[in-house]
C-alpha cells in the first residue's frame, strides 16, 4: 500500500450527500459524513497514519491494479490480477433522493472473476479528521465503531476479527464466488444496519447503475466527445449535494497546489461563482432539473442577505447556505506527502470578489430553459442587489483568485460587474419588471469605459489582471463569452496572442504569474486545467479552430484513468489540488460544447 498515492490515482464514487475517494490500488483514504464538508472518517490523503483508511484488496503484493467506471455510471471498479487470479472490488453508494440524513453507507463488493484471490480487509476508521478517540464493539453481526459525536458500522459477508480498535479479516475467492464489506457512516444513536448478503448486495448494485445510467441518457449532447462529457456531467452530479441543489468546488481539502507547499485550501463548500458557471453547462446538456435546483439556492442566498448591512452576497457557503466558514489549522496531520498546513474552512469566505455578481447575474439569465424563477419578491432582491452594486463596484477587491497580498482594481472583477448590469438590464426588459434601468445602463457603459482605458496595457498588448500592472491573467479569458467584447475584437485577438506567449505553456494556460504579481502566498503553483479548457473556448470563438481542438485534445490526455481532474497540472504532467474539481469539469463541458459548434458551423 503506497503511503500516499499520486492524487489522481483515484476514482469517486457517492450518494449525492457525501462522497468517497477509492484509490487503484483499493483503499478508501477520504471519506467524510453525513455532508461533503463534514469531519473525515478515512483521511490518510492527508496523514497515512493518523487520517484512518478502509483498506480492501488482493494479499498478493505483486498484484497490477486497473481502475474503471461501470459506463456512464458512478459504480467503481478495480481490477487486481495477480499470478493467483484476477480479483474484482465494486465500490458503490445508493443515491439518496430525499432529505439530508446522517445514515450513509459505501458498499464494497469483491469477486473473483479468474483463478483464485485471496483478499484482505483492513478498516481503520479516525473520527473527526483523526482527533478524536474510538471504541470497537465486535459482535458476530458486525463491528460498532462508537466515537464522541459519531459512528460507525462494519457489516461483511466474511469473519473479522479486533486489531486493537480497528478491524481486519481475509477471504479466499475461487472463480465465481464473491463476498461483501458494507461500512456505515452514522449518529451515534442510530440504530445499527441490517445485515448484509451478496444477493442483496447485488441486487442494489444492479439499480444503482440503473440510475445513473437512466440518468446520463438523458444528455443531449451528442458531440465529438461523450465519454469525457458524459463523465463530466457524472462527477458535477456526484459533488452536488441533492437536498439544496449547492455544489461542493471539490471533494476533498488540504490538497496541495505544489507538492510541501502551503496552498492547501478547503474546497467542500459552494462558491457562487463555481456553482453559477455550471448553470450553463449543465443546460447544454440538458440538464434543466439540476440547474434551476442551484438557482433556486442562489435566489435564497439572495434572500438571506437582503436585510442584513454589507456585502450582499458572500462569495462562498456551507452547501445548506451557512455563511459562516471560519478556517483553522489541523496541525496534527502532516499533509499529503508533508505538504502542510493542512486547512479546515476557508478564509476567502470573508473577502470581497465583487465578480460574484456578474456570476449571479449569469446564472439566473442563462438558457430559456432556466428564467427568473423567483417571481415579484425574487426580482425585488435582485434589483436591490443591482442598486447596492451600482454604488460598490468601483472599488479594490481581492479578485477571482482569493489571493492574499491585498485588494486591487481587478479588471476581471469589473468585467463581471459589467455583465451582472447588462443580465439585470436584459431580465427587466425583458420580463417587464420595475427597476432603475438608467441607472444600471450608466454604470455598464462606465464600467466598459473604465475596462478599456485603465485595463489595457500597451506594453503588452493585452488586457491585464489589474490596472496598476501589467500581469496577464487567465480570468479574462471569459471576456468573449460573457458578451464584453466579439470573440474577433483586434484588442481581445491581440490578448489571446499575450496570453499564448506568457501564461502557456505547451498548450496548458497558467492562471498568472505569481513571481510578477505577488498574491501573499509562497511557492509555486501548476497549470490551472479550468483555465486551460476556458481558453479552449476562447479560441473556438476566435476561430482560431485547429490550435482549439488541438489544445483540447492534448489536455484530454492528462485526465486520470477513468476520465477524472483535479484543479491543476504540475510540471510533469501530475495532477495537484484538491480533487476531483468542479470547476475543471464543468469548463471542459463548455469548452466541448463551444469547440463541437464551431466545428459544425465549418461543415456547412
Amino acid at each position: 500500500m503506497d503511503r500516499y498515492p499520486p492524487i489522481a490515482d483515484h476514482g469517486l464514487v457517492g450518494d449525492l450527500q457525501t462522497c468517497a475517494l477509492v484509490s487503484a490500488e483499493g483503499v478508501v483514504d477520504w471519506f467524510a459524513a453525513p455532508r461533503f464538508d463534514s469531519p473525515s472518517l478515512f483521511a490518510a490523503l492527508l496523514d497515512h497514519d493518523r487520517g484512518g483508511y478502509f483498506r480492501l484488496a488482493p494479499e498478493h503484493p505483486g498484484s497490477t491494479c486497473r481502475q474503471l467506471y461501470y459506463p456512464d455510471s458512478a459504480v467503481l471498479v478495480t481490477r487486481f490480477m495477480s499470478p493467483d487470479g484476477v480479483g474484482e472490488v465494486v465500490d458503490h453508494m445508493v443515491p439518496i433522493h430525499g432529505a439530508a440524513t446522517t445514515r450513509h453507507t459505501l458498499v464494497r463488493t469483491v469477486r473473483c472473476v479468474r483463478g483464485e484471490v485471496r483478499f484482505t480487509l483492513e478498516c481503520r476508521p479516525r473520527f473527526d479528521y483523526g482527533r478524536a478517540t474510538h471504541e470497537l464493539d465486535l459482535r458476530p453481526e458486525g463491528a460498532a465503531f462508537r466515537s464522541p459525536g459519531g459512528a460507525a458500522h462494519l457489516r461483511t459477508t466474511f469473519p473479522v476479527e479486533r486489531d486493537g480498535h480497528d478491524v481486519v479479516g481475509r477471504v479466499t475467492l475461487a472463480l465465481g464466488d464473491s463476498a461483501v464489506a458494507a461500512f456505515t457512516a452514522c449518529a451515534p444513536d442510530d440504530p445499527p444496519p441490517p445485515p448484509v448478503t451478496v444477493e442483496d448486495a447485488a441486487e442494489e448494485l444492479g439499480a444503482v447503475v440503473d440510475f445513473w445510467q437512466d440518468w446520463a441518457r438523458n444528455s443531449r449532447y451528442r458531440g465529438r466527445w461523450p465519454d469525457m462529457v458524459n463523465r463530466a456531467a457524472i462527477t458535477l452530479k456526484l459533488l452536488t449535494y441533492r437536498p439544496t441543489g449547492a455544489p461542493v468546488a471539490a471533494a476533498t481539502m488540504g490538497l496541495p497546489e505544489q507538492v510541501g507547499g502551503e496552498r492547501n485550501w478547503d474546497y467542500r463548500y459552494t462558491w457562487v461563482r463555481d456553482g453559477s458557471l455550471s448553470v450553463r453547462a449543465l443546460i447544454d446538456l440538458g440538464f434543466i432539473e439540476e440547474a434551476g435546483a442551484f438557482t433556486r439556492w442562489l435566489g435564497a442566498r439572495l434572500r438571506d442577505r437582503a436585510e442584513v448591512e454589507g456585502e450582499a452576497l458572500q462569495i462562498m457557503y456551507k452547501v445548506d447556505g451557512e455563511p459562516l466558514l471560519t478556517e483553522e489549522i489541523l496541525g496534527h496531520l502532516e499533509g499529503y506527502r508533508g505538504s502542510a498546513p493542512v486547512r479546515l474552512g476557508n478564509a476567502a469566505s470573508d473577502q470581497l470578489q465583487l465578480d460574484i455578481y456578474g456570476e449571479a447575474l449569469y446564472a439566473l439569465t442563462e438558457g430559456s430553459e432556466v428564467e427568473l424563477q423567483a417571481g415579484y419578491r425574487g426580482w425585488k432582491i435582485v434589483a436591490r442587489t443591482l442598486d447596492w452594486l451600482a454604488d460598490s463596484w468601483d472599488r479594490p477587491d481581492e479578485g477571482i483568485w482569493e489571493t492574499r497580498g491585498g485588494r486591487k482594481d481587478f479588471t476581471y472583477s469589473r468585467l463581471m460587474c459589467w455583465a451582472a448590469f447588462d443580465r439585470g438590464v436584459d431580465l427587466a426588459t425583458r420580463f417587464s419588471r420595475p427597476a432603475d434601468t438608467a441607472r444600471w445602463t450608466k454604470a455598464r457603459d462606465a464600467i466598459l469605459e473604465q475596462v478599456m482605458e485603465r485595463g489595457w496595457s500597451e506594453k503588452h498588448q493585452a488586457y491585464v489582471q489589474h490596472y496598476s500592472g501589467d500581469v496577464l491573467d487567465a480570468s479574462l479569458l471569459l471576456i468573449p463569452r460573457v458578451g464584453f467584447l466579439a470573440p474577433r475584437d483586434p484588442s481581445w485577438l491581440a490578448t489571446l496572442d499575450a496570453m499564448d506567449r506568457t501564461l502557456v505553456s505547451d498548450s496548458l494556460v497558467y492562471r498568472y504569474d505569481p513571481a510578477a504579481s505577488p498574491d501573499g502566498l509562497r511557492g509555486s503553483e501548476g497549470t490551472f486545467s479550468l483555465c486551460t479548457f476556458l481558453y479552449v473556448d476562447a479560441l473556438a470563438r476566435a476561430g482560431r479552430l485547429r490550435q482549439a481542438r488541438y489544445t483540447f485534445e492534448k489536455m484530454l490526455t492528462y485526465a486520470n484513468h477513468v476520465g477524472l481532474f483535479a484543479e491543476e497540472i504540475g510540471p510533469t504532467g501530475e495532477q495537484l489540488g484538491n480533487f476531483p474539481q468542479a470547476f475543471t469539469h464543468l469548463s471542459l463541458i463548455m469548452a466541448a460544447t463551444t469547440l463541437d459548434d464551431a466545428l459544425d458551423r465549418l461543415r456547412r
